[in-house]
């Protein structure tokens, strides 16, 4: 067989790399995969192929036209895949590099099947045996992966049979704690190296590396990111990454890394691959010339339409309300219409009218130019930082006009009484398509015994005025007055269950339909994660063998389980154990 196609043996790693691409898998960015097929597997003489997976992505493509197989897609499917009499066996051998093992080698090579795929231990044994016999150079750093919430309750119940076929096995748990790198967005960035403890407030800037010992609740727009907790792929820190197209990574012990600790408070370049981190000694006029070249040409003047006066019934607007009631608003109201209204909260917008009535009446808009102007604001952190600070607080401590609190008493009355009220930022700089602002603004919470609502209202229009959101602004050119603040209002939820953040988009397989979910129990945040928290994280995949037109069906796939509890989300499957979960047998693994 030609290497372009493919191999029956792997000798060393030089071949390995040939036959690998690069893949976003779950958990892993860009990680090494080789896909293989084991053919003959009813019979007394199974052979493994390893498929070239730059040339062939699909196991069904390759039988066809290499192996030479006389079978439909779906004919193939079903002597694959979930099914106890297969002729195949389909999977991928995942090469986690940065893998750490007791004794202090590296390198991982993960045999693993479809997720959701009941794959019996005679298949399983048989795909590691083979696997294993063929790439001799990786017999120590090869185990097999139950890649998924099936997989691991067979190992569990099969566990003395996978003992006496001397099969290795590794659980997610163990792989997530022992990779000691994971890129979470790959880039380069120049700015100055600074480290910091969780134990102060981060006065960071678009010149600054940072390096977070724990993660931080807010951010403001920096050059580059690495922490030393790892990340969810949803938090607040990544998804500014993704925005700003910072180079973010998680790094074991970063602070102290040879690579980095030379560097701290020195201009460095510093580039997140796929493999590993880069990092070098760079100039002022490096970094000057590379930052400007990521800001746009020409002032932007985000759209701000101040016609919209009374404060709006959420079942009376949408998306195309963004205008005036601002992006969180309107598409809270526009899910109202698209889901149903028992699952979505009822609520109100409070225009960019009501903000522009009070900044404009208490003369603040003339006292912020006065404040942000002059070369000390513009070069000086601390300055920047006081003075924005004073801005809030004179927001804050201004008075109402009467005519607007009356009707904000008016709405906070429409609620049933004690009811706690969840004042949400809603601007014209946030939630949009090409700029999710994530972590820019705050909203905060009225709890019944608070009085009148005009308190908490200025609160969230003060937070247009953060240090973070005001530097997000500058850097892409933003006019700071033309951006404006409305509220979104609902009712809170106190005492929660789980909360979670989702995409209605797959993120690790774009061939298939599905939704990526990250979910923690309780209040402690996905988005803005306490230290040491880790949250479900779900992929949500249609599964295209069982669905028909108009009734699709779904299948769930665990990458990986809350730190905080045993399990919080449901997908109608049994929970392995403990034991299960976080052992390996045998070996170092």
């Amino acid at each position: 067989m030609p290497i372009e196609d493919g191999a029956t043996a792997i000798p060393d790693r030089r071949v390995f790399e040939v036959l690998a691409h690069r893949d976003d898998v779950p958990g892993a960015l860009g990680v090494r995969e080789v896909k293989y097929l084991v053919a003959a597997v009813d019979t007394n003489r199974p052979t493994v192929f390893f498929l070239n997976t730059n040339k062939h992505n699909f196991h069904y493509v390759f039988a066809r036209d290499v192996l030479k197989v006389q079978l439909t897609n779906g004919e193939f499917n079903r002597v694959t895949y979930f099914t106890d009499e297969r002729r195949f066996l389909a999977g991928t051998i995942l090469a986690h590099d940065t893998f750490k093992h007791a004794d202090g080698s590296t390198g991982l090579y993960a045999v693993e099947f479809w997720p959701t795929d009941p794959v019996k231990v005679n298949f399983a044994a048989m795909a590691f045996e083979l696997v294993n016999a063929a790439m001799p150079f990786a017999r120590r750093q090869l185990a097999y992966h139950p890649s998924g919430v099936v997989q691991e309750e067979l190992f569990e119940s099969q566990r003395s049979e996978f003992e006496l076929r001397n099969v290795r096995v590794v659980s997610t748990d163990r792989i997530f704690t022992n990779i000691t790198y994971s890129p979470l967005n790959l880039g380069t960035g120049f700015g100055k190296v600074r480290v910091f403890d969780g134990s102060s407030p981060q006065p960071v800037s678009i010149t600054n590396i940072v390096v977070f010992k724990t993660l931080p609740n807010d951010l403001s727009h920096v050059a580059g990111v690495l922490s030393e907790e790892p990340q969810t792929p949803l938090s607040h820190v990544n998804l500014r990454a993704k925005q700003n197209d910072t180079p973010n990574a998680y790094l074991r012990a970063a602070a102290t890394d040879p690579r980095i600790a030379p560097h701290v408070d020195s201009i460095v370049r510093y580039e997140v691959a796929a493999d590993d981190i880069s990092i070098r000694a760079a100039t002022a006029a490096e970094m000057e010339e590379f930052l400007e070249k990521q800001r746009p040409d020409k002032p932007q003047f985000p759209p701000r339409d101040l016609t919209r006066t009374e404060i709006v019934d959420l079942d009376g607007a949408g998306h195309t309300d963004l205008t005036s009631i601002g992006a969180k608003a309107a598409n809270v109201a526009e899910l109202r219409r698209v889901l149903s209204p028992e699952i979505v909260p009822h609520g109100y917008g409070v225009p960019f009218y009501f903000y522009d009535g009070f900044m404009t009446k208490n003369g603040l808009y003339e006292e912020i130019r006065d404040l942000i102007k002059g070369d000390k604001f513009a070069r000086c952190e601390d300055v920047r930082e006081k003075r924005l600070a004073d801005i809030r607080k004179k927001i804050k401590r201004a008075k109402m006009p009467r005519k607007l609190r009356e009707a904000l008493g008016e709405m906070q009355a429409r609620f049933p009484a004690g009811t706690g009220l969840r004042c949400r930022s809603s601007t014209n700089n946030e939630d949009l398509k090409d700029f999710n602002g994530a972590g820019l603004y705050d909203s905060f919470t009225h709890r019944p015994d608070e009085g009148h609502v005009e308190q908490t209202v200025k609160q969230v229009w003060a937070s247009l005025w953060n240090r973070r959101a005001f530097e997000e602004r500058h850097f892409y050119r933003i006019d700071h007055f033309h951006t404006a603040m409305a509220v979104l209002v609902h009712p809170n939820f106190d005492d929660e269950i789980a909360n979670g953040v989702a995409l209605t988009k797959n993120v690790y397989f774009p061939d298939f339909k599905g939704f990526y979910v990250n979910v923690q129990v309780g209040e402690s945040l996905v988005t803005n994660p306490d230290p040491n928290a880790i949250p479900d994280e779900l992929l949500i995949m249609e599964d295209v063998d069982q669905s028909t037109p108009g009734n699709p069906v779904y299948e769930t796939i665990r990458i990986r389980r809350s730190s905080l509890v045993e399990q919080i989300s449901s997908d109608g499957q049994p929970t392995p154990t403990a034991d299960a979960a976080n052992g390996a047998y045998p070996g170092p693994l």
